[in-house]
Parts: structure tokens; sequence; C-alpha cells
């Protein structure tokens, strides 16, 4: 007896196990092509997200190289930079002081042409001296005028160096802390603990610029230091140079004041001297001319009383008798002796008249002689006093010298070293 079911044809069956056959082999090329390809996804994932890193991370590595050059560069430009800077301020510190300097000896040629200007009326002269002295304060305050604007250059040059350099350095710290931040970032990896999702990566941030305007900027930053940089030299040397040049000039100015006025000193002592000889010896005139004077009032004296006498005798005569009045010989004489006696006293009267015009005039002249020697000696203290205070500019300058060492450097070499000088030399 048959099961009361359904049976299926031998055909049918073995279609049906040759159907399930297939659909496996299909499911199994299906599971097999799926793992395949998964693998091959993850591998090529794997490889791709490697090199995708690997890439990244060079590309830090290589943005840190560049900046840590682009610092470096700039970091030269802005220790230039300082170099500059403290020189300048050391330049202009070191004109600020020869300015400085130069109020005292502009106040002391004040006081010596004041000085000078209280010589007596006949020796305010319009000398070489007067004309120094105004040519050395002329020096002075054209070395005033040129250093305060040297200084002013220098003050303002110093101002745009600051900026620069504060621009200079805000740079330095920016790139230092890219550059620290991109270290950072190149030391992360995928089992770092300080990684997590972004809420939106890929944006832009806000005010960034392109890798061109980047490298333009740095390029721009370096040569604004470089042209801040380019002109310093030149203001520090024009610093320097007007500061020699002024106190050579006024050395030399100073020099040719004092042998102005030496000479000045020595002319007058050489007038002086020559008016004392000239009141020495018409001292002597004077009193050679007196006695003189005496000798022809005795003398005339002497032939006033011979004449007296000549004129009695020829008064007496004449009481003679009448009989007894004649023109003889010894009347003729006597009239003769009165003439030439008289005419004796007429030419000793004269001459004595002669001889007190000139002790009048020999004694006004002794007089101005004494007046100008007083002048003479007043000047030569009044150009001795202005030169006494005009080389007191001399010492001074003589005492900075020598409490200057010019060589420090070469002094602390030799204490560090412990080298003993060659006090030969």
């Amino acid at each position: 007896m048959e099961k009361p079911v359904q049976h299926l044809a031998l055909s049918d069956w073995k279609a049906r196990v040759d159907r399930l056959r297939n659909v496996a082999n299909a499911r199994r090329a299906d599971a097999f092509s799926t793992r395949n390809s998964s693998r091959m996804l993850r591998n090529e994932t794997r490889i791709e997200g490697n090199w995708a890193n690997y890439e990244s991370k060079e590309a830090l590595v290589v943005r840190i190289a560049e900046l840590d050059h682009w610092r470096e560069l700039i970091a030269k430009t802005f220790g230039r930079l300082e170099l500059e800077i403290e020189a300048l301020r050391e330049e202009k510190k070191a004109a600020e002081s020869e300015l400085d300097s130069q109020i005292r000896p502009l106040a002391v040629i004040a006081k010596v042409n004041s000085i000078r200007d209280g010589r007596l009326i006949p020796e305010t002269t319009h000398d070489a001296p007067d004309t120094e002295i105004k040519n050395e304060l002329y020096i002075l305050e054209n070395n005033q005028r040129l250093l305060k604007d040297r200084c002013q250059k220098a003050w303002e040059k110093l101002i745009r160096l600051e900026e620069v350099r504060f621009k200079i350095q805000r740079e330095l710290a920016n790139k230092q802390d890219t550059e620290d931040m991109d270290s950072a970032l190149v030391a992360l990896d995928r089992n770092s603990s300080n990684i997590s999702f972004k809420p939106d990566p890929l944006r832009n941030p806000r005010e960034c610029c392109s890798y061109e305007h980047w490298v333009e900027h740095a390029k721009n930053m370096k040569q604004l230091a470089e042209n801040e940089l380019a002109d310093t030299a030149a203001i520090r040397d024009a610093l320097f140079v007007c500061r020699q040049k002024s106190r050579d000039l006024l050395e030399a100015q100073r020099a040719r004041t004092e042998y102005s006025l030496r000479k000045r000193i020595f002319l007058t002592q050489q007038a002086h001297n020559e008016l004392e000889w000239q009141q020495l010896k018409m001292g002597d005139s004077i009193k050679e001319l007196t006695c003189e004077i005496k000798s022809l009032e005795e003398a005339l004296l002497s032939k006033t009383n011979v004449l007296k006498l000549a004129e009695t005798r020829l008064e007496t005569r004449a009481m003679r008798c009448i009989t007894e009045l004649c023109l003889d010989d010894p009347h003729q004489l006597l009239c003769k002796e009165v003439e030439k006696l008289r005419e004796i006293c007429r030419c000793l009267t004269n001459q004595i008249d002669d001889a007190k015009a000139n002790f009048n005039l020999l004694s006004d002249h002794a007089k101005k002689i004494d007046e100008d020697l007083e002048h003479k000696k007043h000047s030569l203290m009044i150009d001795t006093e202005a030169l006494q205070l005009h080389e007191t500019l001399n010492e001074e300058e003589f005492a900075v010298l020598k409490d200057h060492n010019p060589c420090p450097q070469t002094d602390l070499n030799l204490e560090l070293t412990r080298v003993q000088p060659d006090p030969r030399k």
C-alpha cells in the first residue's frame, strides 16, 4: 500500500536537487566574491589611508622645515635689527653727550667775548681775536644745529626700527607657535588620546589666506626689515662723522683763537714795553730839558746884570759935563755892548720860551703815554684773563680724554687671561 501523498517524478526530484546545487554554488560564489572584494577594499583603504596619513605627515614635516627656514631667515634679520638699534642708540647717546658737552664751551666763549668787551675805548679794536672768537661762536652754534638735526633723524629712525622690530618679533612668535603646533600634530598618531571627531573640520578658517599670499607676506616682512636696515649704517656714520667733524672743527678753531689771543697779548706787551721805554726816555728828556731851562734862566739872569751894568755906565757917562760929552770909543763900545746884550737876552728869552713850550709838549705827551700805558695794562689783564678762561676748555677736554679708556675690551681680556702687559711698551 502507498502513502496517500503526491508523488514526484524522478526527473522532478533530480531537477530540484540540481536547482539547489546551482543556487548553493551561486551563493558560495557570491560570498567568495564579497569576501574577495571586501578584502581588496580593506587592503586598498588601508594602503590609501596609510599613504594619505604619510603624505599629510610629510607635508607637515615639510611645512615645519619651511617654517623653520623662514623663521631662521627672519631671526637673522631680527638679530641684525637688534644690533643696529643698539648701535644707533649708542651713537645717538654719544651725539647727545657731545651736544651737551658743547653747552659750557658756548657759555665760556660768550664770557670771553663779554670780558674782551670790557676793554677801554682806545684798546677796543676789530682785531684777530674778535674775529676768531666770533668764528668759534658760529662754529659752536652750527655744530649744535647739525647735531640736533642728526639726533632728530636718528630718533625718528629709532622709532621706525622699533616698530619694525615689534612686527618682526610678533612674526617670529607666530611662526614659532605655528611650528610648535605642527610639530605637536606630527607627533600624534591613531592611538593618541587627544584625538576626536570635529564638527566641521573641512571648513576654511576665517581670515585665512593662500599659500602664495603667505610666502609673499614672509618675504615682505623680511624685506621691510632689510629696507629699514639699508640706511641705518649711513645714519650712524653720519652721526659719527658729524660728531667727529664738529669736535675737529672746534678744536682747530680753539687753537686759532688761543693763538690769536696769545699774539694779541704779545703785541700788546710789545707796545707796552715800547711805551715804557718811551716813558723812561721822555722822563730823561724832561729832566735834561728842565736843567737846560734852569741853565738858560741863569744865563739870562747873568746877562741881565751885565746889561744893567752896561746901561748904568752909559747913563752915568751921559751925566758928564757938557764939555766932556762926546761920542768917544767907550761910548761906542758901550752902545755896542748894550745892543749885543739885548740881542743875547732876546735870544735867551726866545730859547727859554721854546724850551718851555717843548717842556709842555713833552709833559703833555708823557701824560698821554702814561694814560696809554694804563690802557695797555688793562688790555693785557683783560686778554690774559680771557686766555686763561679759554684754556680751561682744553683742560676739561684733557681730563675727559684721560678718564676715557679707549680699549676697554683689551683691558678685560688682559684681566680674564691674567696676562701681564709688557712695561716696556
